[in-house]
């Protein structure tokens, strides 16, 4: 008759427990599982605030499309505003003042902005760039009414009038920082071996600067010109201390001058509910020409494809 052997302490039959798992297969399985628990939270955690950035979009499209669809027609583009309390007019002056004082400000902005990004990415090395860099992240951070102050006293108080000069001022300041950024940043995202390989073949600084680095980028930079003109297409408090705005055709940037963001503003606070209407037009307008625009600069410069 053979009497059972006793099983040893260290045997795996003893470790493993009720499962009938080894100890350490049962650590693994479990780190395993939790590890999948925080993944999927991450996931959940990240798409619902995709979806609320993405809603948030399509909640105010649909908002101010439903309180002022039936006043965006033909006469709302090309009509000045009816006195308080008529029916019909429209905007047509403020989206022509808005177009003037983008475009004043982009002559300003742009050119600075641009040439700031470029020393700063293929100069910018030592205390002074970083200081430069510095202030321009502050730049970036002041309140845009401190602008629209700036422009008031440097343009408006001298001129003794409110112009739409003054507006494309203020808006200019407001574009030097992001276009500043944004080409900075593109900018050393060229590969360095391009900057060497023109050099190595004989040309200037400047001229790999002009030829080689600026078209490698131009699609950034691109869009980040037009990220700050849309920025500053919808700014209305420097506008009030400097554009003032106008119920009148007006194209003299030395006169007070109307634009889209005032006009709404302006709407909004009238006890009418035809203009208080027009301004949720306004509104609606001017989000999708900013979308339009952001959906332009993809379309144009790729920025849709798979990377």
């Amino acid at each position: 008759m053979s009497v059972p052997m006793p099983t040893s302490p260290s045997s795996p039959a003893l470790q493993s427990g009720e499962s009938g798992l080894h100890p350490l297969q049962t650590a693994r399985s479990s780190l395993t599982l939790r590890r999948r628990l925080v993944n999927a939270l991450i996931v959940l955690l990240t798409t619902l605030a995709a979806l609320f950035a993405a809603g948030l979009l399509v909640y105010l499209l649909c908002y101010v499309l439903s309180q002022g669809l039936r006043y965006i027609n033909l006469d709302f583009f090309t009509q000045l505003p009816t006195p308080n309390g008529e029916p019909g007019g429209g905007m047509g002056e403020a989206f022509q003042g808005s177009l003037i004082l983008i475009a004043l400000a982009s002559l300003m902005g742009v050119p600075l902005g641009l040439f700031t990004g470029i020393y700063l990415a293929e100069f910018g090395r030592g205390p002074f760039a970083q200081g430069v860099r510095f202030l321009v992240d502050v730049l970036n951070g002041i309140p845009t009414i401190i602008f629209g102050l700036l422009a008031w006293v440097l343009i408006v108080i001298p001129m003794q009038t409110f112009s739409g000069l003054a507006g494309g001022f203020a808006l200019g300041m407001i574009m030097i920082p992001i276009v500043t950024r944004t080409s900075e940043d593109v900018l050393r995202l060229v590969p360095r071996e391009l900057r060497e390989a023109s050099l190595a073949l004989g040309a200037t600084e400047a001229r790999t600067i002009l030829q080689v680095v600026l078209p490698a980028a131009r699609s950034g930079i691109i869009t980040g010109v037009v990220l700050a003109m849309a920025r500053v297409a919808g700014e209305t408090a420097p506008l009030l201390m400097t554009a003032f705005g106008t119920t009148f055709w007006n194209t003299d940037i030395t006169q007070p001058m109307d634009a889209l963001p005032l006009r709404i503003f302006q709407f909004t606070l009238s006890p009418y509910q035809q203009q208080v209407n027009q301004a949720y037009a306004g509104a609606f307008v001017l989000i999708v020409l900013i979308l339009l625009a952001s959906l332009a600069v993809r379309l144009a410069t790729g920025g849709f494809k798979q990377r």
